[in-house]
């Protein structure tokens, strides 16, 4: 149990979809509709499926819609570095190839709430990654921090 106030970790959902026309448009008006907004998107796509990762700002009411609607998903903690500008975007590979800690896939924020960019980030060690770019100066943001 969290103590309140803790650093909560940003929560992504991977959903497995079929790649038919609408498939998107269903989830993303499913998410809309109870007001559960996106805040990253990545999709992946293969000949017969899709993954497609998302951050919301609610991830509780979401995980409750995915389940609700039979959506097959998994959830995952990601690490979400907020960017002051593209440079550090450099910043923080350079920072995480120091610690030798690995990046598996990465992808933008569409939307935050106090207009900063922030860059969702896969990692092999989230705890290690965290410590390691907070070092660095760099601001590690958290679930709480997306809300709207």
């Amino acid at each position: 149990m969290r103590r309140p106030g803790a650093y909560r970790p940003v929560i992504q959902f991977s959903i497995h979809a079929d790649n038919k026309v609408g498939r998107l448009n269903e989830i993303v008006g499913l998410l809309s509709v109870h007001e559960v907004h996106i805040m990253a998107l990545s999709i992946l796509d293969t000949t017969d499926s899709s993954i497609i990762r998302l951050i919301v700002n609610y991830p509780e009411e979401a995980q409750k819609l995915l389940i609700e609607h039979q959506f097959s998903f998994v959830q995952s903690e990601l690490i979400a570095v907020e960017l002051a500008s593209e440079s550090d975007i450099k910043r923080i590979t350079c920072a995480l190839v120091q610690a030798e800690i690995n990046i598996h896939y990465t992808y933008p924020f569409v939307s935050r709430p106090n207009d900063r960019s922030a860059l969702a980030i896969s990692l092999e060690d989230n705890d290690l990654a965290a410590d390691t770019l907070a070092r660095h100066q760099l601001r590690i943001i958290g679930q709480d921090d997306i809300a709207r």
